[in-house]
């Protein structure tokens, strides 16, 4: 059934299936070293939110319903980053104030990664992603370019999944490609 997901016991699993396959999928080695994401608390969490946003803008297409599906893991999301704020020491006074930020992060990443894929050109797309993912660095502009075309790709690949794929808890994710000139800048940068 399209809806299952609706159902209480396989709501929880297919949730915790999606928002798992999003966090394996942000962890993939290559972001770290060819792309050259910071291997840090932020830079995780930058790739979290970009995949997390490609969910999204794959979900925007469907009726409200199956929106909701959207919601639901962006929910479990945050449920993740709040244990996590605690683990790290966050007192609970400052954690719900972190989680408003967490939060708006998230929808300003929708507002400015949706407006950049609506662009031909990879310019404002990569340029939010230096911005965001990269902290404003001025020397990671390729890195933040290919990375834009990667966020390209997988959105192009999740636009062709039909919903009862997420439905049961999958995201098939395409591979990650690493484009030759950051190959071999990664290369450099590791010897």
């Amino acid at each position: 059934m399209i809806l299952r997901f609706f159902r209480r016991d396989d709501a929880v699993e297919t949730i915790q299936r999606l928002y798992g396959a999003i966090v394996a999928q942000s962890r993939d080695p290559v972001f770290y070293t060819a792309y050259r994401v910071p291997d840090t608390i932020e830079g995780r969490f930058e790739m979290i939110l970009l995949h997390l946003f490609a969910l999204f803008h794959r979900l925007k297409a469907e009726d409200e319903a199956r929106r909701a599906l959207g919601q639901r893991v962006f929910d479990a999301f945050c449920v993740d980053m709040d244990a996590n704020l605690r683990e790290m020491g966050v007192g609970d006074l400052i954690v719900p104030k972190r989680m408003k930020k967490i939060a708006e992060s998230f929808f300003g990443r929708i507002a400015v990664y949706d407006a950049g894929l609506a662009q031909p050109e990879a310019g404002e797309l990569a340029d939010a992603l230096l911005r965001n993912v990269y902290s404003g660095a001025a020397d990671r502009g390729a890195e933040a370019t290919a990375l834009a075309a990667y966020l390209r790709v997988l959105t192009g690949a999740l636009d062709t999944v039909p919903f009862e794929t997420f439905a049961r808890g999958e995201i098939p994710f395409p591979t990650v490609a690493v484009p030759a000139g950051l190959a071999a800048a990664a290369q450099g940068a590791s010897s």
